[in-house]
């Protein structure tokens, strides 16, 4: 790279200085042994590497091969994507039930290929109306511990998940409702083998068994957990499903369905403030999904209450000034620069994001291509800034600062149907298990613990504070990206609680700047920072970066992190190519 291109890519007083320790970096081994940190959890997954698959007309990617089928199987009796997705998240429901189901909540993404449209589908879970800004907080007025916050229903949001699957229904259905039904069904009626995965997260809990359901469910009759092969059978699940099958998913919110949610949310000990009324009043929102440009590229995300979409374009924006294309995406460089604009970024996210009735400037303010400019030009070429401090996108308005913990909970699906329609949906119960709670069959989410506990600072209020019927902030990121002449390019995002925003920002630079195919691009090391420490996942190949990284400045920690992506780009010929994360159990099958 020439010395124009360094002085193009960042600030040109430190160009020379830049280069030669460019060259260092590229060149030398791993310098000092990085810290190691405990990895958050739902981390229970090995790495096995999965190749992609090739279909000429459809293809799905989930979390679970069961789940895949079922999208596949829709796929192919003439079901659109929305049918295929809606088929696939029920059966993630009943054999992932630690990541989402019917208690949870989740954004999804349609692109319309006839119409060129982008469509944002907001079903976020909602606080009920009783809750006030002292939920979180101690009678002192100190934050609580987290999982004071999570065990039991304090936590528990009005779940999101039927009234958008019925909503994507409505929309874009082609099959019949019910027939969307059948696999989840079958599996919860006639039970499904657990997983590796599944026992281990099971064995590694240790507040699950305290509720009766759910001990009675996940465990055998001396207690232990059910083994790895042991077949799991949810008949609670299955005659919910059947309920909503036949009558809609307004049996959910109303009738017997809405009395067992609240009442198990308004048991104690640590009881909720969820009731009958919250979930009647229960609404999906349509929302304007945020896009902009990146290069050739237009990718488009969710708007808030996800910060998921803005803050990935703005890592992008700033990505955008230098030319990654022409960088060796196997150096340290390239992951720096990566690092450093996911500080900015997150700052800004941490800062400014929360429900849209509550912020005090709008994503298009923290997407302007003049302050991402300027934020961008705070990237230094040969050192980290450390930590980033959020920037003032409006006069007069004091950044805030939040005390939250969004947990890894999460399961991801993309879908693209024989017409070129697609759907990208990320739904969670967020923490593994969520309240541990179950209801009718299904567990309930501890989404409200997304709200900062902290409703005020010094600086003021803070846009992600809780409130009556307010949407906590997410950082769940389903992501399209179109090709210049508005065609549909590629489908996916993640699991992995706030490092979500990471993970599928570097699948967009994998897939777009370095033209790497998505399996490839799943299996790259992940490396990114949330505004902390620069996060390497703890591989051989991440070890190596990871040295790499301290030559730059780099606080570098190593963990196992998680991820849960799923990936669709169209082929060369035409065609689709899926790929499935290599460090869960999730697979790609199209058609």
């Amino acid at each position: 790279m020439s010395g124009g291109d360094l002085r193009s890519a960042g600030r040109p007083a430190r160009t020379s200085r830049a280069a030669r320790l460019l060259f260092v970096a590229l060149w030398l081994g791993a310098a000092q042994a990085p810290a190691q940190v405990p990895d958050e959890p739902e981390r229970a997954s090995g790495f096995v590497p999965k190749p992609a698959v090739h279909a000429p007309r459809a293809m799905a990617v989930t979390a679970n091969p069961h789940a895949t089928e079922a999208a596949r199987s829709i796929l192919e009796a003439g079901g659109s994507a929305a049918d295929a997705a809606i088929a696939a998240a029920l059966v993630l429901g009943v054999v992932e039930p630690q990541s989402s189901g019917l208690g949870g909540g989740g954004f999804a993404l349609y692109f319309d290929r006839v119409a060129g449209r982008v469509e944002a589908w907001d079903g976020r879970e909602t606080a009920p109306q009783a809750v006030d800004a002292s939920l979180f907080l101690e009678p002192g007025g100190a934050p609580m511990a987290f999982h004071d916050a999570v065990i039991g229903g304090r936590a528990v949001g009005v779940p999101g998940v039927p009234r958008l699957l019925a909503e994507l229904h409505a929309r874009h259905g082609r099959l019949p409702w019910a027939r969307l039904f059948d696999s989840a069904i079958r599996l919860a009626e006639q039970g499904f083998e657990v997983s590796p995965r599944l026992h281990a997260l099971v064995a590694a809990d240790p507040h699950l068994h305290r509720d009766a359901a759910a001990r009675a469910l996940f465990f055998d009759g001396s207690g232990r957990p059910l083994a790895v092969g042991e077949r799991l059978v949810n008949s609670a699940l299955a005659r919910t499903l059947r309920v909503l099958a036949r009558d809609g998913a307004g049996a959910f919110y109303g009738g017997e369905i809405a009395v067992a949610v609240a009442a198990a949310a308004q048991a104690g000990p640590n009881p909720g403030r969820l009731g009958v009324d919250d979930m009647r009043r229960y609404r999906v929102v349509r929302r304007q999904a945020l896009c902009a440009p990146y290069r050739n590229w237009r990718v488009c995300g969710m708007p808030p209450p996800s910060s998921g979409g803005g803050t990935l374009l703005a890592m992008l924006g700033m990505l955008e000034r230098f030319p990654l294309d022409r960088l060796d995406p196997d150096s340290a460089f390239p992951l720096h620069l990566f690092a450093e604009a996911g500080r900015l970024a997150y700052a800004d996210r941490d800062a400014w994001y929360g429900d849209p009735a509550t912020m005090a400037v709008s994503p298009a303010q923290l997407l302007d291509r003049r302050y991402l400019g300027g934020r961008a030009a705070q990237i230094g070429l040969d050192a980290s800034l450390g930590r980033a401090a959020p920037g003032e996108p409006a006069a007069g308005l004091r950044p805030a600062r939040a005390v939250e913990a969004e947990r890894p909970a999460t399961s991801h699906l993309s879908v693209v149907d024989a017409q070129g329609n697609a759907v990208a949906l990320t739904a969670s119960i967020e923490d593994a298990f969520g309240s541990r709670r179950m209801a009718a069959g299904f567990l309930l989410n501890n989404q409200l613990t997304d709200f900062s506990f902290l409703p005020r600072d010094a600086r003021g209020a803070h846009p992600n504070r809780v409130a009556p019927g307010r949407r906590p902030r997410s950082s769940m990121a389903p992501t399209l990206v179109l090709a210049a002449d508005g065609g549909l390019h590629a489908v996916l995002g993640s699991a992995g609680g706030s490092s979500i925003i990471n993970y599928v920002a570097a699948a967009v630079v994998g897939l777009t700047d370095w033209r790497l195919p998505p399996d490839a691009v799943l299996q790259r090391p992940h490396v990114g920072s949330r505004n902390g420490p620069t996060e390497v996942e703890n591989r051989p190949e991440g070890r190596q970066l990871a040295g790499r990284l301290r030559l730059f400045g780099h606080q570098v920690v190593l963990r196992d992190l998680t991820s849960g992506s799923s990936v669709i780009v169209r082929a060369g010929d035409g065609g689709w190519i899926g790929a499935a994360d290599p460090r869960r159990e999730g697979s790609a099958a199209g058609f």
